[in-house]
């Protein structure tokens, strides 16, 4: 995949109409933005072309959108937080048709440096889920140049994302991106294609069918693979070893085997747990009290499940950790949501927080774990995609990548 892609630094903007695809898919609990991540992330690029005299645009998804366009699932939340951040007025079109004459009028009145929402883009349903050439040249005709900095939507060929840049080159627009998806690119990007190494992967979560491709593309890339969270139990299992009541995908052994036996062909280091940490039963509710032991990876009682990985375990992994000088992270290594069974992961957390190394959280549940442990700051990076991390990891191309012009 090209990496060289134009960023917003390449683009002249003054006077001209920019559409922003940002990613302001946020958390709310009765309206109220519950973590405003997403858009603290956004302002860099925002403020950026704001300084440079654009009139921006700004448009995102947010939510499912099952039911058709709705006020619970309205950018509303977003328009006022983001004014209050930026310290100017957002003037949000709250039209359901995203584009409709509302939308039009608003741009018709921007002065440079003002700053336009649009509402969801899923209020248009399929037309933007299925990238439809309507929805794309709506939102092309408001704008004159395209940046999209929604790292967390890019691995989807959405209208708002993919189909909208066909348009804009049509007329002969620039299409960029910003500096999210540029931090995004440098560092997730060239760790998988370029890394400094050794590179070390450690991956975690719940299922082994999750992170097929990770793990074989991974493979290939990194010196060692570290296996964590409620998947080794299939590799453990594949392993012959007694996994008790622990999370098992049966379907996968076969591929667990695989993965071993091309490990070993290639000389790459692949670390499974040697031992864990075990209780009668899932924790409920899952941050409530829960009795555990620590025992051998092969010493799982069969009525007990395994729900973290154990101290030697932890020790092993941080070691590991400690030569490295590329380390990415992707799933927690147990269920990092209760105290007595987030060891585990606190442990890597903080031997990744104690490393050189250059450090690559890939989203999703690790970045969650990371910010709710307070090992944030020390990361040289934390990914802001779950799934267009994943896939990255994979060594797919990206749709939101790919469109964007090259240098």
């Amino acid at each position: 995949m090209g990496l060289n892609k134009k960023s917003v630094d390449d683009m002249n903007v003054k006077g001209k109409r920019v559409l922003v695809r940002c990613d302001f898919n946020v958390p709310l609990k009765n309206g109220e933005i519950t973590d405003e991540t997403r858009i603290v992330a956004a302002l860099p690029t925002i403020n950026k072309l704001i300084n440079d005299g654009a009139k921006v645009i700004l448009c995102s998804h947010l939510g499912k959108v099952k039911e058709g366009p709705n006020e619970k699932e309205s950018l509303a939340p977003v328009a006022k937080r983001l004014s209050e951040k930026l310290g100017k007025e957002v003037n949000f079109v709250a039209d359901y048709n995203v584009t409709g004459e509302a939308a039009t009028a608003a741009v018709a009145a921007m002065n440079e440096g003002d700053v336009v929402l649009l509402q969801n883009t899923r209020f248009r349903g399929k037309e933007e889920t299925k990238n439809g050439e309507e929805f794309s040249k709506e939102l092309a005709d408001l704008a004159d140049a395209y940046v999209c900095d929604a790292f967390g939507s890019s691995h989807r060929a959405h209208a708002s994302v993919a189909g909208v840049t066909k348009f804009i080159s049509e007329k002969g627009g620039e299409n960029a991106v910003g500096y999210l998806m540029q931090k995004e690119i440098d560092f997730l990007g060239n760790a998988v294609e370029n890394p400094v190494r050794p590179f070390v992967a450690i991956l975690g979560g719940a299922k082994v069918a999750d992170k097929l491709n990770v793990i074989n593309n991974l493979l290939e890339k990194c010196d060692t693979l570290i296996i964590g969270g409620g998947m080794a139990f299939t590799f453990l299992k594949a392993k012959g070893m007694e996994v008790g009541n622990s999370l098992v995908d049966n379907e996968k052994l076969d591929y667990c085997k695989e993965m071993m036996e091309k490990a070993e062909k290639l000389g790459k280091k692949l670390l499974l747990p040697v031992d864990t940490t075990i209780a009668d039963h899932f924790p409920d509710p899952i941050d409530g009290p829960i009795d555990v032991q620590v025992v051998a990876a092969d010493q799982i009682p069969a009525d007990k499940e395994g729900l973290d990985i154990g101290t030697e375990t932890a020790k092993m992994y941080a070691d590991a950790v400690k030569s490295a000088k590329t380390v990415v992270w992707n799933g927690p290594m147990g269920v990092f949501e209760n105290p007595t069974l987030a060891a585990g992961t606190i442990a890597v957390a903080k031997s990744l927080a104690e490393t050189d190394a250059t450090t690559i959280i890939g989203g999703g549940d690790s970045a969650a774990a990371v910010n709710q442990l307070g090992f944030a700051d020390k990361m040289s990076h934390i990914s802001t995609g779950g799934g267009a991390s994943l896939e990255f990891l994979e060594g797919k191309e990206l749709p939101g990548v790919v469109a964007a012009d090259d240098k």
